[in-house]
């Protein structure tokens, strides 16, 4: 006789087992009862650390920004019904922007699927193409050959989401009650899971030399996305960049900008001097990663036309909106990078790099005289974060100032955001994951839309040293630069202030809240937040001024910049 929910017991934990056998070590969990023996199994192998979040919208993000922190895949828990239909956000963010998750959504039965049950929803296939599997296993059997079936699964599993394009997995897991056994319980066992070896992609030798002909000499840019890049890329592509004499034009995403790999072949104010008319067309360009935030640098690509540009990617995926690409390189960023290193005979004149960094200089001094405020709560965070910290930046305005006016330094920081979808949902609890992998001091700045949007997730916050800065201009403020602005249904239809006072948030989770204009008042904020704890610096910012004030600056960089 089948004993149900003894089988139960032990195919959730050869499950959890199996995966942290595979390398898992994190799970975010949110609670339920059909979910009970997947929770459980989680919350006692020794090798997982569980967290416990109720909301199933933060947990994900949550997940996802552990996940993006540890560079490995984080498993989520949750209950059947519409419970994991609150993951497709993240799961969306996950997919595009390649972060790897294992999805287990506990579910009913066959046979109380589509017959009236409560809490039975179709679950099968429920993320459709933003998966990179799914699997549908069948209910709990104790029998030793289902269990090894099922261990194989796990791994091949987590391989799917690791390789070769990170992502999520779904596993639909469907349990019959009683969910737990009276005592005594089963034995449970760890065992070992297939290891698996993964390939460095390079060009073939005929190839790479082509390249590096091709490349030799000539007057080059290099641009780089945001991506999962390997530890060795950027030293790897800054020898690359200076054996070209080749301008690295970094999107702050791309991790390039702080660090002691940086050389002065880095820059970050292109999307200023690339407004300018007199910007010199270069004789290829070499692309890594995703298309960088900055539409000046986007359009500046667009018009070339003719001109070589050599897309890298070894994830499978076809980055290139602007369908300029006249080569995609299968390859390791950098293995390829180390290669061509080796193969270059020639640098570029050095006229060419030497009007790029002159060019640079000439934005950043007219930054100076009138900046926008989000420029100087830009440059007081780069001066301000210690050596190591976390900069989660959220998207709209928070990404583009930070993209226009970081600048560079040899300060190691580490740069983080969903640029995946470019969603303003989730960006708390994807902060609060990295800070809970440990990916500290964090800082996450914000727009106030975007921080209203997951409130909830500051359930979390509670233990962790995280300091969110929320530039509150009153809503929607990026639509100040869009044709939307000149509507007459603006304010209501696109700006939507909210007229909100955060310092109840902050009471409500338990934040120590501040709130300051830009100058003065955020530095002295700031210093005091990244002492440790959980801590909100709302800035009030003038959306007025603001707005007046980036117009002038992008005037005065479209006149002369070379």
């Amino acid at each position: 006789m089948t004993d149900t929910a003894r089988d139960n017991v032990l195919w959730a934990w050869t499950l959890i087992d199996a995966l942290a056998a595979s390398g898992v070590v994190h799970a975010v969990i949110s609670p339920g009862s059909r979910s009970t023996p997947l929770a459980l199994a989680c919350l006692r192998h020794p090798g997982i650390i569980a967290s416990i979040q109720v909301d199933e919208r933060s947990a994900a993000f949550f997940a996802l920004g552990l996940a993006k922190a540890r560079h490995q895949p984080v498993v989520l828990v949750c209950t059947s019904g519409s419970a994991p239909a609150h993951w497709y956000p993240a799961v969306i963010e996950a997919d595009m922007g390649g972060t790897p998750l294992i999805l287990l959504s506990a579910d009913r039965p066959p046979e109380l699927r589509g017959c009236g049950a409560n809490q039975a929803t179709d679950q099968n296939n429920l993320f459709g193409s933003h998966v990179r599997a799914f699997h549908e296993l069948p209910c709990a059997d104790g029998d030793p050959d289902m269990l090894r079936w099922l261990r194989a699964l796990a791994a091949q599993a987590v391989d799917q989401g690791c390789w070769p394009l990170a992502g999520p997995v779904h596993l639909n897991v469907p349990l019959r009650e009683p969910l737990l056994p009276d005592r005594p319980w089963p034995a449970l066992q760890a065992a070992p899971v297939a290891a698996v070896c993964y390939p460095v992609m390079t060009l073939s030798p005929d190839a790479a030399h082509s390249l590096a002909g091709e490349l030799s000499g000539g007057r080059g840019l290099i641009v780089c996305g945001a991506g999962v890049f390997s530890s060795e890329f950027p030293a790897a592509l800054m020898d690359l960049a200076h054996r070209l004499a080749c301008p690295v034009l970094a999107d702050p995403l791309a991790n390039l900008r702080f660090g002691a790999h940086r050389n002065n072949t880095v820059l970050s104010r292109y999307d200023a001097f690339l407004r300018a008319a007199d910007a010199p067309r270069p004789d290829w360009v070499l692309r890594f990663g995703a298309m960088p935030v900055s539409k000046s640098l986007q359009r500046f690509l667009d018009g070339l036309a003719g001109v070589p540009q050599l897309l890298v990617d070894c994830g499978g995926r076809w980055l290139d909106p602007l369908h300029r690409a006249s080569r995609l390189l299968r390859a390791d960023p950098a293995a390829l990078c180390r290669q061509l290193s080796e193969l270059v005979e020639r640098a570029a004149p050095p006229s060419w790099l030497a009007a790029f960094k002159a060019a640079e200089h000439r934005a950043a001094q007219l930054a100076e005289p009138e900046p926008p405020p989000e420029a100087e709560v830009v440059r007081t965070l780069i001066d301000l974060l210690p050596a190591g910290a976390t900069l989660f930046c959220g998207n709209s305005m928070a990404i583009r100032d930070l993209d226009a006016y970081s600048g560079c330094g040899d300060k190691a920081l580490r740069i983080a955001g969903n640029r995946g979808a470019s969603g303003i949902d989730g960006n708390v609890s994807t902060a609060l994951g990295l800070a809970a992998a440990g990916a500290t001091p964090l800082v996450a700045l914000l727009g106030d839309l975007a921080f209203y949007h997951d409130m909830n997730g500051l359930a979390a916050a509670r233990g962790l040293d995280a300091v969110f800065v929320v530039l509150n201009n009153g809503g929607g403020g990026i639509f100040e630069y869009l044709p939307q602005a000149g509507l007459e249904e603006f304010e209501r239809g696109w700006l939507t202030p909210l007229e909100l006072d955060f310092s109840h948030a902050a009471a409500l989770y338990g934040l120590s809240y501040a709130k300051v204009d830009h100058g003065a008042g955020f530095c002295a904020a700031l210093a005091v937040a990244l002492k440790g704890g959980a801590h909100l610096v709302e800035v009030s910012i003038d959306r007025a001024n603001s707005v007046a004030r980036h117009r002038a600056y992008w005037e005065a960089a479209g006149e002369n910049m070379f």
